[in-house]
């Protein structure tokens, strides 16, 4: 155990450094998504995050908003595990058949009014499988898509825009 540790402490430190875009820019946006939220939902915005058949790179880029660089949590947007308690439905990959049925499901528990952002450039338009045996392809084929956000995948600043455009639109219906 000694020797790892020693090992250990003669490598050091090897990680690589935080993301680094626009601080003011994160946070402009992040202050806008408040204060539409505040406007339309109360005090926070409640997504149900469903995976249709991705490779999971968007979902770690999902992931990456919640964690503490991010931490989308203080503007107001929260992820849940039941779609009755979702406001919105954020789909990412091109939905297999395997999950059409579920993914309709899910979009009819969602109370009304909701919104759904296709998330990924699989979820946008199919990406590289399209339509197949295995696959239904983009995520408008099955349910009715609102917003867009491309991307293979979207980087968290991009799904932070993605989703201000779909609060404005809800805001502004």
């Amino acid at each position: 155990m000694f020797r790892i540790l020693k090992q250990t402490l003669g490598i050091g430190v090897i990680t690589e450094p935080a993301p680094s875009p626009d601080a003011a820019g994160l946070e402009s946006l992040g202050i806008e998504v408040r204060r539409l939220i505040e406007t339309r939902y109360g005090n926070s915005l409640a997504i149900r995050m469903v995976d249709a058949g991705s490779c999971n790179g968007c979902e770690l880029e999902i992931h990456a908003l919640n964690n503490p660089y991010y931490d989308i949590e203080r503007f107001g947007v929260h992820f849940v595990a039941s779609p009755r308690h979702a406001d919105a439905l954020l789909v990412t990959g091109p939905v297999s058949r395997h999950m059409e049925t579920a993914l309709q499901r899910t979009w009819r528990a969602t109370p009304a009014p909701k919104f759904v952002i296709a998330a990924g450039s699989c979820a946008c338009d199919g990406g590289e499988f399209g339509v197949s045996y295995a696959s239904c392809g983009a995520v408008e084929n099955v349910i009715p898509v609102d917003i867009r956000i491309p991307g293979c995948p979207p980087t968290p600043l991009d799904l932070l825009t993605g989703l201000l455009a779909a609060i404005r639109g809800t805001v502004n219906a």
